[in-house]
């Protein structure tokens, strides 16, 4: 019975998860003309909360709400979601939206940009907005008969582990031509993002803790330059003084040696 009770649970999560992922890309589709920019969804007691970003909001609401009214109908009837309640908010920085860059790439692709002039393109747009890095993949018949990949890196980037899926955005579309589809992938590293090898040592005054009973200040002092004291002796005073001493080594050197002979 316990077993059957998880396994329930664990369907129940999967099913939800996948029902979110089809509602995400119903609304993608509805919404591609609006610059569709990310969907996060909230379960409340009154209902399932959906909260769309979009670049252009009045074109997901509508004249008096019509659009955003049958979108939230089409929700309900079709998704079967328990009173959905669909929020539109904009965009704070475009160039900074994975999703975005990745609609707005697959859209020059579709009116004849060259690939190489795409996707340096995007690569330089979201550097410009202050991002840290930027990974953007373009998949498939990009210049002839042949699949192929091609990447345009910038800045800093996270490949894997949890670093890349906390500090990582990803958007993903798909440009139509006539050779096939192209798939666009954007991966954009946020800005003011930091990473865990990066370290700031600070002080305890910087931290707001008191100072230790031992800490305290060195000062170092710049010791006043003292200028030697100038020769004031004449030259025959030197010679006088150099003789004296002359002769005072030659007579010590003769007083020890008389008195070696003595003993």
């Amino acid at each position: 019975m316990a077993k059957n009770s998880k396994e329930n649970i664990v369907r129940t999560f999967i099913n939800r998860n996948v029902e979110r992922q089809l509602v995400k890309k119903y609304l993608l589709e509805e919404t591609k003309d609006a610059g569709f920019g990310g969907l996060s969804f909230t379960r409340t007691p009154e209902g399932e909360k959906i909260l769309l970003e979009a670049e252009h909001v009045g074109r997901v609401i509508g004249t008096r709400g019509r659009i955003i009214n049958e979108l939230s109908r089409r929700l309900e009837e079709d998704f079967d979601l328990y009173q959905p309640k669909l929020e539109v908010a904009q965009v704070e920085e475009p160039r900074l939206n994975a999703q975005v860059m990745a609609s707005r790439l697959a859209s020059s692709l579709e009116r004849g940009w060259f690939f190489r002039r795409a996707g340096n393109s995007t690569a330089m747009n979201v550097m410009s907005a202050g991002a840290r890095g930027c990974l953007i993949v373009l998949s498939g018949k990009l210049s002839g008969a042949r699949h192929r990949t091609q990447k345009f890196q910038s800045g800093h980037i996270k490949y894997c582990g949890e670093t890349a899926l906390t500090t990582m955005d990803v958007g993903y579309a798909v440009a139509t031509k006539k050779l096939g589809t192209i798939g666009c992938t954007v991966a954009i590293m946020r800005a003011g993002t930091k990473l865990p090898s990066e370290i700031t040592i600070k002080t305890r005054e910087e931290s707001g803790l008191d100072p230790l009973p031992h800490d305290y200040e060195i000062t170092v002092s710049e010791s006043e330059s003292v200028e030697p004291e100038a020769n004031t002796l004449t030259e025959d005073e030197i010679v006088e003084s150099v003789v004296d001493a002359v002769v005072e080594f030659e007579a010590e050197m003769k007083s020890e040696d008389a008195k070696q002979e003595e003993e």
